[in-house]
């Protein structure tokens, strides 16, 4: 079975809201034009001055996101 990995990149400071809602776009903009898989692609706000963007993907899709678009880290969703 094929695992999910949560690729996260990490936002901070006053505009981090903005600034991952904005990253959200290109992060599906990629998705579809590689045509790859994707289960979610979303942000949560951590704190006023720390915002997440993220990508859930499956294990064997990881490297590809990875590899293109460096996030910060991962975890399992």
């Amino acid at each position: 079975m094929n695992r999910k990995l949560k690729l996260i990149w990490d936002f901070k400071g006053p505009a981090s809201l903005k600034t991952a809602e904005h990253h959200c776009i290109h992060l599906k903009e990629f998705a579809l034009i590689e045509k790859l898989h994707f289960y979610e692609i979303d942000f949560l706000t951590i704190s006023e001055m720390h915002t997440i963007a993220f990508i859930t993907v499956n294990e064997s899709d990881m490297k590809i996101y990875r590899d293109a678009l460096k996030p910060h880290r991962g975890q399992l969703a």
